[in-house]
């Protein structure tokens, strides 16, 4: 495993990396070279086969204030000369890059369980909506920030949460930036379970993430799969997928250990 990320800390618990977001000093908050390990993170967590659920966490007292405001801020003077043109071009090549560093969460095959403390603002909600699921401590806090500072958000937020939230709600979200408790994020399915403290609500992800790991990793990854895919096609055409996808993976060893273990009354070994 990699450990020589400035940003992030990785620690291995059995089969379950935990991701530390580690830029406390700045409440965690997003420059441009965090936004690129944060893809480098993930793209790597996939590919370890060593790896089967991953926990997304936070030093401090927040989660995360999402974008630096001196990156932001740094935007335009940043093309200022040049091409009308290719400046907006190479703006737009710097959002996707964001972007896609915000989806290597999504597109990473093992299951990502956010577990946030604090402040979760503007584009650290990104973050969290690109996780599979999401678990809070009673003083986590979020805001879809970006009204507030001049721009439309860009980085997954307004495209991710229709998803789970009701059109309306999001819509008074994003129009009035205003901050949103943990418990008005559980109402609107953001978030899964609030907890007292960040020490349970770390404690309460785990135990989940080792329930996810004890499972077979083909199972699971074809899962997430699933879901991806029938978010974005019809009932129909996830059928079909399923049924492709069960052709090719169902006559697994995880299956035969699976149902060996059931009838044996034990634990399965994957």
């Amino acid at each position: 495993m990699n450990n020589s990320f400035d940003f992030f800390e990785i620690e291995m618990i059995h089969r379950i990396a935990v991701v530390t977001i580690n830029r406390e000093a700045k409440s965690n908050a997003f420059n441009e070279g965090c936004w690129e390990e944060l893809g480098e993170v993930f793209d790597e967590l996939d590919n370890r086969e060593d790896v089967r659920v991953v926990l997304l966490c936070a030093k401090g007292k927040n989660f995360s204030a999402g974008m630096d405001l001196s990156t932001l801020m740094a935007i335009p003077s940043r093309w200022e000369n040049g091409d009308e043109a290719v400046k907006r071009k190479s703006i737009q090549a710097f959002i996707r890059k964001i972007q896609d560093c915000i989806s290597s969460i999504e597109n990473c095959s093992k299951p990502v369980i956010a577990s946030v403390q604090g402040a979760c603002i503007g584009g650290a909600l990104s973050i969290v909506t690109a996780c599979d699921f999401c678990f809070a401590s009673e003083d986590a806090y979020f805001s879809i920030k970006e009204a507030q500072l001049g721009i439309v958000p860009d980085i997954g937020v307004l495209q991710r949460m229709p998803n789970f939230v009701p059109s309306g709600k999001l819509a008074e979200l994003s129009y009035t930036a205003r901050n949103f408790d943990a418990n008005e994020a559980m109402e609107i399915a953001l978030v899964n379970q609030v907890f007292p403290n960040r020490e349970e609500c770390f404690a309460h992800s785990k135990s989940i993430a080792e329930r996810i790991e004890a499972n077979s990793p083909l199972v699971i990854q074809g899962i997430k799969k699933m879901l991806l895919y029938k978010r974005d096609h019809s009932v129909e055409e996830s059928l079909d997928y399923v049924s492709l996808w069960n052709a090719s993976y169902l006559l697994s060893n995880d299956l035969v250990e699976a149902m060996t273990a059931y009838m044996e009354k034990r634990k399965a070994q994957f």
